[in-house]
């Protein structure tokens, strides 16, 4: 077929960094979301509540954007492999670990280190996979090494259902938290074949080996807009996001009064959705640009998400919804790689990526504990809506700010939107060592 000529056409390196990469926010995606299909099993079993229960989530997500930023530094100065690899090796170890606590302190805490690990997949991954592909099939290589995020969460959706149908409940979140380590092993060994871009190695060979990136670069004057406006657009997508993907089992259990049986398919419906909507992102990224695909698809979920929410309907009719309902929510995300890699130079590509997704991030997922928490109030219905629709607002201002940036030559930085010479990284590492 024509529309994977792009891969067929790619060398070796490319296709295995692509699997890699695709694997890795796959396990990422999946252990993160078998909480959200566990929290209405765990509230019954420790009785507490759902601004407690947000705050699990939140927690970890607060975490995982620490630990984002941290993994992008680390990755400018050491590598993005050796970074990726050293993640997933920490999130599936505090995996395990969650699968033996008995009490709500315990999880939270243990979530909350896992957290950690889940930040660095997301801007370490996408700055390798870019780094690598051809720029005029960037947008579908990554588009589609982010539709593995809804690959997970559909394995999620499956397997949690399965076991809390067929075990017995406390054995049932257990073995959810603790049957990640297989896919653990299967990424760690496609990883081991994965070499380091050479566009990363020119630019260590540029600079010497001198440590440019540190938790300022992020600020310099030259990318300092881009940062703050990337970091914008990312808190308004996860807060929107996060609000439905975390909530909306508890909301179609408790509101709606569906069986876990329901929302399982439901929530399989809605991530099948996500997965077209990201594959489908990829290639209108490539052909219509970065903004206008992002603003179109921001448009269309918050129109759909609205009729999902407050429209009356039969539970047949919530899982066909939930999958143009995913295709909106998750999709927008297929671009953010692309656009964020393209902002930034080599030298602090992931320290920047890092901190604008993961503050992003941090900030989207307070919407987890206040819808929680403003549920109490106003309902969950409700609650979720208001959250949705503020997210929605902040993506599209940032989008009516940022450049255009499809095709950029990665081996150029960028400066207020204009080309920066990477013979300036000479002058840098200079600067930095004196």
């Amino acid at each position: 077929m024509q529309a994977f000529d792009w891969y067929r056409e790619a060398a070796p390196a490319e296709r295995r960094t692509f699997w890699g990469c695709f694997c890795g926010w796959t396990l990422d995606s999946f252990d993160n979301q078998v909480l959200s299909f566990l929290l209405p099993a765990l509230m019954a079993a420790w009785h507490f509540s759902k601004t407690e229960a947000g705050l699990i989530a939140t927690s970890s997500l607060l975490a995982a954007a620490l630990g984002g930023w941290v993994s992008g530094i680390l990755s400018d100065r050491h590598g993005r492999v050796r970074v990726l690899t050293g993640s997933i090796i920490w999130f599936t170890a505090f995996s395990i670990i969650a699968g033996f606590t008995n009490s709500y302190h315990q999880l939270l805490i243990v979530r909350a280190l896992q957290g950690v690990g889940f930040g660095a997949e997301w801007a370490v991954g996408a700055a390798l996979m870019a780094e690598v592909i051809n720029p005029a099939h960037r947008g579908k290589a990554l588009g589609l090494v982010q539709s593995g995020f809804s690959v997970g969460w559909a394995l999620a959706a499956v397997i949690t259902g399965l076991l809390l149908a067929y075990l017995p409940a406390s054995i049932a979140w257990r073995s959810a938290f603790w049957i990640g380590v297989v896919p653990a092993l299967v990424v760690l060994l496609i990883r081991r074949y994965i070499p380091e871009p050479e566009v990363f190695r020119e630019m260590k060979r540029a600079t010497g080996g001198a440590v440019v990136a540190t938790w300022r670069s992020s600020f310099r004057a030259d990318v300092r807009r881009w940062s703050l406006l990337a970091a914008l657009l990312v808190t308004g997508l996860q807060a929107s996001s996060y609000a439905i993907m975390i909530w909306l089992p508890t909301m179609l259990m408790q509101v709606r009064h569906l069986p876990v049986s329901t929302v399982a398919l439901m929530a399989t419906m809605m991530s099948a959705g996500s997965f077209i909507g990201q594959v489908g992102f990829a290639y209108l990224n490539d052909s219509f640009g970065r903004r206008f695909t992002a603003i179109a698809f921001c448009i269309f979920s918050a129109s759909l998400t609205a009729c999902y929410l407050f429209v009356p309907m039969d539970p047949w009719l919530l899982a066909l919804l939930g999958l143009p309902v995913g295709m909106g929510i998750n999709g927008a995300f297929a671009g953010i790689g692309p656009m964020l890699s393209e902002l930034f130079p080599t030298e602090i590509r992931t320290t920047c990526m890092g901190f604008s997704y993961n503050v992003g991030k941090s900030l989207g997922a307070l919407s987890v504990a206040l819808v929680g928490a403003v549920a109490e109030r106003m309902g969950m219905v409700g609650s979720i809506a208001v959250f949705c629709f503020i997210g929605y607002f902040c993506a599209l201002l940032a989008l009516t700010f940022l450049p255009e940036t499809r095709g950029r030559d990665l081996t150029k930085v960028v400066a207020d939107d204009e080309d920066y010479e990477p013979a300036d990284l000479l002058e840098q590492a200079s600067s930095t060592r004196r």
